[in-house]
């Protein structure tokens, strides 16, 4: 296979492409992890700190007007990302995992009691589960699974049974961190509304790696991170849907999340700024906002065929060696494995000195290792700059390890 035509030029845009790791050609499959960054996102964070480097929303002078357009218009992006309105819905946080302690600590334990239920299943990152267990802790609810199957894949049959009237939070991953694998979002949001349960979506992987609509799969938060994009590290986002804004108490108190304060209480500004408590990450969110119109130019729909035809042809040779176990089923440009007789981070030692570069461990999902019964795998995790040649660098190098420990 070749990699998609419309999508060659981009290789160009991301300068560590060109890099060399331990003397070789670098080959990076650990996107899963975090995505490279390309020259406008580089720029856009680079032009801040080099012309305009000042704080937002209380100067009157003209760079500080210009930062705060800059900001601005960067959360209109992201809300254009994923079809949703920017009147307050989508709030700036530090990553997927604060998004979802922000709709853990903010919103859950005010709307959960003893005798309720939350609803999780073993596919999530620990992100999406140790907050529920500590909600569950502080409120008396009970915290319950989906059941999966031992593929990994969620038993659609089991849905209906399994949210019922005492389930008050859904929280489901969008995309499998481990394998790829997507679960029936549409059935799971479509149960949970028709039985009055909020869902908590995990999107870290998904919004990265797939068109989502937030007006076609109407979930109640979505969480993301702008590092599995193209964007820098430290700067998230949270969506809240209407109707659960008003529901939300803030998550940290301080400057610029309030109206008005006076000796002895407070008030508190309009969302988003009411959850936006300090002085922001303003380079942060001018690169995520670079990021989601780089992303946007690319292409969701085509980034999304370009890692479905390479995903498939990343497990498929992958699998024809007979000395690796696969695990899960076919998922989204995500592929964990582990060769037989030698551990994972050997694996990926092994893999380093050739220059290529996969995660190793339990990728923070060790429920989910424990239903595979292993205590972890290689991950080799694709976005949309990899190429053909990335994977028959991999599958290359897994049998150069398989010859020296056999």
């Amino acid at each position: 296979m070749s990699i998609t035509a419309e999508l060659e030029p981009k290789l160009l845009d991301f300068p560590i492409l060109s890099a060399r790791s331990r003397g070789k050609d670098f080959v990076y499959l650990d996107n899963g992890a975090t995505s490279l960054k390309p020259r406008s996102v580089i720029e856009a964070i680079t032009s801040y700190y080099t012309e305009y480097s000042v704080n937002i929303h209380r100067g009157v002078y003209e760079m500080s007007e210009r930062a705060t357009a800059e900001y601005d218009r960067s959360r209109e992006d992201v809300a254009a990302l994923i079809d949703a309105p920017t009147d307050g819905q989508v709030i700036f946080t530090s990553g997927t995992t604060e998004s979802i302690n922000m709709v853990a600590f903010s919103w859950a334990v005010g709307h959960v009691s003893s005798g309720d239920e939350i609803l999780v299943t073993l596919l999530e990152h620990h992100s999406n589960l140790v907050p529920w267990q500590q909600v569950c802790r502080a409120t008396g609810a009970e915290l319950r699974f989906l059941p999966i199957g031992p593929d990994g894949v969620v038993s659609q049959d089991r849905i209906d049974e399994a949210i019922t009237t005492k389930t008050r939070v859904v929280a489901v991953t969008g995309m499998s961190n481990v394998t790829g694998y997507v679960p029936p979002h549409h059935t799971i949001v479509a149960t949970a509304r028709e039985r009055g349960a909020a869902v908590v979506m995990d999107g870290a992987q998904f919004v990265a790696h797939r068109p989502v609509s937030v007006q076609e799969l109407p979930v109640d938060f979505l969480a993301f991170s702008a590092h599995k994009m193209c964007g820098p590290t430290g700067i998230g986002a949270l969506y809240v849907a209407p109707g659960r804004v008003a529901e939300m108490e803030p998550y940290q108190y301080g400057g610029d999340m309030i109206q008005a304060v006076h000796a002895t209480e407070s008030t508190w500004a309009p969302a988003p700024a009411r959850f936006e408590a300090g002085t922001p990450n303003i380079a942060g969110a001018i690169g995520f906002g670079a990021a989601t119109r780089y992303v946007r130019d690319v292409g969701m729909d085509a980034i999304a065929a370009h890692e479905t035809e390479l995903g498939r042809y990343l497990r498929d040779k992958v699998g024809e060696l007979d000395f690796v176990t696969l695990y899960g089923v076919p998922g989204t440009g995500i592929c964990s494995f582990n060769v037989r007789g030698v551990h994972p981070h050997d694996v990926g030692t092994g893999l380093d000195q050739l220059g290529i570069a996969v995660r190793t461990g339990f990728h923070c999902a060790q429920p989910l290792m424990e239903h595979f019964n292993v205590t972890g795998t290689v991950r080799a995790s694709l976005y949309f700059y990899n190429r053909p040649e990335d994977v028959d660098a991999l599958v290359a190098g897994l049998v150069r390890i398989r010859d020296i420990f056999a």
